[in-house]
């Protein structure tokens, strides 16, 4: 079943990610450039250059699974970068807040298509 939920740890690769890449390529930048573990039930963030276009790769029973969303209008907000921990904490609130275009504020969004 492919699901994503708030009992998952999320880890956003850090720098911009060419999108030809799929499956194992993705898997490489995982275990390559964010020292992480696959296989581990974690999702993994990976945005373009221009922050239009989001991957998140999951491994589930059974297989990996690769959820893609690209904007028509806008761009994904990227979260700050923590210092101390030289990473980008993010947790499943963060994730939907920067799929959906959700600012700190919950009455400002940035840009993305409406649908008709």
């Amino acid at each position: 079943m492919f699901s994503l939920n708030d009992s998952m740890r999320y880890f956003l690769c850090p720098g911009a990610t060419d999108m030809r890449k799929s499956f194992y390529t993705l898997g490489g930048l995982v275990t390559n450039v964010m020292k992480q573990d696959l296989r581990s039930g974690d999702v993994f963030i990976f945005l373009n250059r221009k922050r239009t276009t989001i991957k998140l790769l999951n491994a589930e029973h059974g297989g990996l699974v690769l959820y893609i969303k690209k904007l028509e209008e806008g761009t994904f907000a990227i979260p700050r970068y923590d210092e101390t921990t030289r990473s980008f904490p993010m947790q499943w609130r963060d994730l939907v807040m920067m799929v959906e275009g959700i600012r700190d504020d919950p009455r400002t969004r940035l840009k993305r298509l409406k649908m008709r």
